[in-house]
């Protein structure tokens, strides 16, 4: 399962994810860092990747044109880069499910929020 960070994902994601998602890459691996989003997508979509980011403009982009690539859009708030590892590791199942479906092109995950928040 091949997973692209984005550039709001720490880049040491890439060492916590690569027992479960091997061929996990972050943007700055790749060149990518800086670059607009639809470049990113055009890349994703051109090697295989899932998009995993917590910016809305992914989500949007997943609205307008569909898959691929498909986007994990994580709303996560000020999540640390261990709580975004855990929270991506415990939906591996969920992860994989959604990348067997042909007619979902976006996924979203969250961490838990507190009552009364």
């Amino acid at each position: 399962m091949k997973l692209l960070l984005d550039e709001n994902l720490s880049r040491r994601l890439v060492a916590r994810l690569t027992a479960d998602f091997p061929e996990t890459a972050h943007v700055e691996d790749i060149g990518l860092l800086g670059q607009p989003d639809t470049s990113i997508w055009d890349y994703a979509a051109s090697k295989g990747f899932i998009v995993v980011s917590k910016d809305d403009d992914f989500r949007q982009l997943s609205f307008f044109r569909g898959a691929p690539p498909k986007v994990i859009w994580l709303i996560i708030g000020n999540a640390g880069t261990d709580e975004v590892a855990e929270l991506l590791l415990r939906s591996h199942a969920a992860i994989t499910e959604f990348v067997d479906q042909t007619e979902n092109a976006l996924l979203t995950l969250r961490t838990d929020i507190p009552d009364g928040a």
